[in-house]
């Protein structure tokens, strides 16, 4: 039963560092989208079309790195309470062990 209540730190600040990573190179999208120049692709349509593309691409991709970056957070209190249950449990567990505290009263 212990092991399917095990809870692996390292990969969840591995899995941490790549949301963060993510919301980063997203970042990076956005600037390079605003940066970008959609006249003069081609006819008015297209460029129309291609300004849209832009402004749609610009909110949704800031709207995924809020999101990852909120849940990157999310990850780590998951992380740092896992931790602190794990403190104690073990902690608890070697008392009972010890015959500090293990019997009912």
């Amino acid at each position: 039963m212990a092991e399917r209540l095990a809870v692996d730190h390292d990969e969840l600040a591995h899995f941490m560092k790549l949301l963060k990573k993510s919301s980063s190179s997203l970042k990076g999208l956005r600037k390079a989208l605003s940066d970008a120049t959609v006249r003069g692709l081609g006819t008015d349509d297209l460029d129309s079309a291609c300004e849209s593309f832009q402004e749609d691409w610009k909110y949704g991709t800031g709207q995924i790195g809020e999101q990852t970056e909120e849940l990157a957070d999310i990850i780590g209190k998951s992380r740092d309470s896992y931790k602190e249950v794990d403190k104690a449990l073990e902690e608890a567990l070697k008392n009972a062990n010890d015959g500090k505290g293990g019997g009912s009263k």
